[in-house]
Order: structure tokens, then sequence, then C-alpha cells
């Protein structure tokens, strides 16, 4: 079984940055692709990024050239970092181990984190 936990949301003003990161238990973080969801209120569950095992990324488009995906295998951490915020990347984010038979097949989630953009 896999546990993530979130933290480093808050709430920020329009143009600010925010580091969110993703701790995950186990031995094999590091052969894990990760990803980070977000859900604003009253919307569904988007993905904003993923990073592969080999560190190969992806991004919505609502956030690329803003947000940046990485890992640090050593710390089992999952990072998302978020420049240049608009009110519109409010939501609660969520780290996700994908299943794959690494997870037995489970879909792991977090618990979220919530992100405020506002003046």
């Amino acid at each position: 079984q896999v546990q993530l936990v979130e933290s480093g949301g808050g709430l920020v003003q329009p143009g600010g940055s925010l580091r969110l990161s993703c701790a995950a238990s186990g031995n094999i973080f590091a052969r894990y692709t990760m990803k980070w969801y977000r859900q604003a209120p009253g919307n569904q569950r988007e993905l904003v990024a993923v990073i592969t095992s080999g560190g190969s990324t992806n991004y919505a488009d609502s956030v690329k050239g803003r947000f940046t995906i990485s890992r640090d295998n050593a710390k089992n951490t999952v990072y998302l970092q978020m420049n240049s915020l608009k009110p519109e990347d409010t939501g609660v984010y969520y780290c996700n181990t994908p299943p794959t038979p690494l997870t037995g097949f489970n879909d792991y989630w977090g618990q979220g984190t919530h992100v405020t953009v506002s003046s």
C-alpha cells in the first residue's frame, strides 16, 4: 500500500508562487509515475501534471509555462512548483500514483491540499 501526503497549499495573491510537496511511503517510489490533479469548487477533478519514473513530464495546457513538476527519489517526494498563479488555479490539489502492476493496480491518492489564489 502507498500512502501519499500533500503539503504546501495556502492563500496566495495573483501572480504569486507556491510549491506543493507530496511525500510517498514505500521503497519503490522511484519506479512510480506520479501525477498532480486539482479540483475547483463545482468542477470535476482535472489532471495538472505528470512525471514518469524516467523524469519525462507533461502538463495541462492551462498550466504550461507556469507550473513545474519534479521529483526527488531520495526523499520519496514529488513537487509541483506553481508560478504566476491565477484565481482560476484555486482548488484542492491531489497527488496520485496511478494503477500499474507496481501498485498492484491500485489507484492511490493523497488527502489533498488547498490552494486559494485571491487578492
